[in-house]
């Protein structure tokens, strides 16, 4: 019996590349493959739990932290979008933690894979499977030039926006309870973006991206919609999580949703908690499966980037 005999999960989102960017530890590999008793995702704690692979995302972090820093720990209905990062700040962030994922390839603690096919065999094999995906494109040109690059380098997925505003659209602030219907759609570099994404086969992640961008992206893509990481907007009022319309139209275009452990965007009351029931993340499951059907809803647990909840402590805890 193997590890993976529990459950193979691929996850839709983490941000442990950010982690172990911002540890600042000079062999992050160590860190990785030996385990550390800090954040939500190492080698031990990935093969006790059956993570068998998932999105690594690479987020360039603010240059100035916010009050609550990346990720919210109270709701707020009036916090503003955070500055937009200087696309120098960007791109080095960005090419750093995508050493640190191939680094951490070297070290033979994951696969980066570049198909369906990859993930496939990586899985077969027992390495976790890692597909490079940037959140937030802030490090890429108006012009599009460096998209191939890092197609090149193996890139197959990205968000155009996290929550603040870049050459391309704008994202949802951190709000409860708000519309996720909160400022214009996409820049005409954001919908030139949308239409080389789909021309790569780079898939595209909505989490994040406000409501008149999202339907930019309807109107122009021809690929399957994804949201890696949100949830149902009828049950938690975030405006990360995802209306009635944008759900119908995720199904329609045979898209599909990863459940979001935040507790913020779980809880009726909006709160980060950690002590949330196993039961709320259920009503969400239930709901999403109603809207999008079996083969629509996945996980995007948000591991080393939110406050998840204490039953599940970490990527170990992915059995319960």
């Amino acid at each position: 019996m193997t590890e993976y005999d529990l459950v193979p999960v691929f996850d839709g989102h983490n941000d442990t590349l950010l982690r172990l960017y911002q540890s600042k530890d000079a062999d992050v590999e160590k860190l990785f493959v030996e385990g550390t008793p800090g954040g939500h995702i190492d080698l031990p704690r990935a093969k006790k739990g059956g993570f068998a692979g998932g999105m690594f995302a690479i987020f360039p972090p603010p240059v100035e932290k916010s009050k609550r820093g990346a990720v919210p720990l109270a709701p707020s209905d009036s916090e503003p979008l955070p500055p937009e990062v200087p696309r120098a700040d960007a791109l080095n962030s960005t090419v750093a933690m995508a050493s640190i994922l191939f680094r951490l390839e070297r070290a033979s603690a994951l696969t980066v894979c570049r198909s369906a096919g990859d993930v496939r065999k990586a899985m077969a094999q027992g390495s976790i499977a890692a597909v490079f995906h940037i959140e937030g494109v802030e490090a890429i040109d108006p012009e599009l030039t460096l998209l191939d690059v890092l197609h090149a380098a193996g890139l197959r997925s990205l968000g155009i926006v996290w929550s603040r505003p870049n050459a391309f659209g704008h994202g949802v602030p951190f709000r409860f309870p708000s519309s996720p219907d909160t400022g214009p759609g996409l820049t005409d570099a954001g919908k030139a973006l949308v239409k080389a994404c789909n021309q790569l086969k780079i898939m595209i992640d909505l989490s994040h991206l406000n409501e008149k961008g999202f339907r930019d992206v309807v109107e122009i893509s021809d690929a399957p919609l994804v949201a890696t990481h949100s949830n149902v907007h009828a049950i938690c009022g975030h405006s990360r999580n995802l209306t009635e319309w944008q759900l119908g139209a995720i199904r329609d275009s045979g898209g599909m949703v990863g459940l979001n452990f935040a507790t913020g965007f779980l809880r009726e009351d909006g709160r980060m908690n950690a002590d949330t029931s196993l039961d709320i993340m259920m009503r969400h499951v239930d709901s999403l499966l109603q809207a999008l059907g079996e083969d629509g809803v996945g996980l995007g647990s948000d591991f080393d980037g939110a406050m998840i909840p204490a039953v599940i402590g970490d990527v170990a805890g992915l059995p319960r």
